[in-house]
């Protein structure tokens, strides 16, 4: 349905909760505020109660499925060069030129979903301060910006079994292999198998001044050859991603962690660790037991060295109107050092 200014919030967001996509043709701005207003309906609805954590986790998915799909129903059109047809539209050819490549014909977009392609190009502008590098990191659109510093930490506190050589799996941004080459890993091997990651993180090296030591590749999981310590820190849920940025957080039936876990003694050299970053959360949720973690680490023939732990400090861990809030109060990120038994 075409619509303009004249559309109140309550027939927009009926039309939207039906299922029915609005074009909107009146002023850019008025479309802001008439998203925040729908947004401000459906945040009203009360939560389903839940009997376990399970079940909340599961109600949670649920309603964030379906808030994204009624706020997306709001659609704005775009011309071949992304420029905007409407009263008071911003300048927003450089970020969708960034998400979206070149464009080619004229185009239609979910205006929720432009405000994250928004947001994207000022991340990716402004960077993300790392402490632990003393550096920002620069995010591209749809690779998952490094916001959990506690990992960090941890990765910046654990000793070093060698500063010869480094496998990074799961790459990302690139912000772990560039930690260790700043900690004196004289070169690392970056692996993705995402092409807007690999793009991003070798950009992130090449800022930093790393392209010598820290070389960005395509795999699945793991590079050729053996390395003395490979790191990886996977998508902590075991649950699917509905968007490829949820990617870096929903890991279907753990397959990133038993894909880690089943190649790692294979891929150490000879004393060598393996560096697992993990949270306990999906323990809380009651989606993975620690048992059936441990009995992971010892089907892939694998040994515990040392586990670092640390409390998140991300603002939801201490937000008690969050539904998962008592699941997130609890939860311990933990640095699992790993190492190949002996046969």
């Amino acid at each position: 349905m075409v619509v303009d200014d004249r559309l109140s919030a309550d027939a927009a967001f009926r039309l939207a909760s039906e299922g029915t996509a609005l074009l909107w043709r009146g002023d850019f701005q008025n479309a802001r505020q008439l998203l925040q207003a729908m947004a401000r309906r459906i945040d009203r609805k009360p939560r389903k109660p839940a009997s376990s954590p399970a079940e909340a986790f599961n109600f949670h998915r649920q309603a964030q499925s379906q808030r994204a799909r009624t706020l997306g129903m709001l659609l704005l059109p775009l011309e071949a060069d992304f420029s905007i047809p409407l009263r008071r539209a911003p300048n927003v050819k450089e970020a969708c030129a960034e998400a979206y490549g070149v464009g080619e014909e004229p185009s239609v977009v979910s205006l929720r979903e432009l405000l994250g392609v928004i947001g994207a190009h000022e991340w990716r502008k402004k960077g993300v301060d790392i402490p632990e590098l003393g550096e920002r990191i620069h995010p591209h659109y749809g690779v998952f910006s490094p916001v959990r510093g506690e990992y960090l930490k941890l990765v910046a506190a654990a000793p070093l079994p060698t500063s010869k050589l480094a496998f990074d799996i799961g790459t990302g941004t690139g912000v772990l292999a560039a930690l260790l080459a700043k900690r004196g890993v004289k070169h690392v091997v970056a692996t993705d198998q995402d092409p807007r990651a690999l793009a991003c993180a070798r950009q992130n090296v090449a800022r930093l001044g790393l392209a010598g030591r820290v070389d960005v590749i395509e795999a699945d999981l793991f590079p050729q050859g053996r390395a003395p310590l490979i790191i990886c820190n996977p998508p902590w849920l075991p649950a699917r991603a509905n968007s490829p940025l949820e990617h870096a957080i929903y890991d279907p039936d753990s397959r990133m962690l038993r894909g880690f876990l089943n190649g790692l003694a294979a891929h150490l050299e000879p004393g060598g660790e393996g560096w697992l970053i993990l949270s306990d959360l999906a323990e809380h949720l009651g989606l993975r037991s620690r048992e059936s973690l441990l009995a992971a680490f010892d089907a892939a023939g694998l040994s515990v060295v040392e586990r670092m732990d640390t409390r998140p400090t991300h603002p939801r861990a201490a937000d008690d109107s969050d539904p998962l809030h008592a699941a997130r109060a609890a939860e311990v990120t933990s640095l699992w050092r790993l190492i190949a038994r002996k046969a």
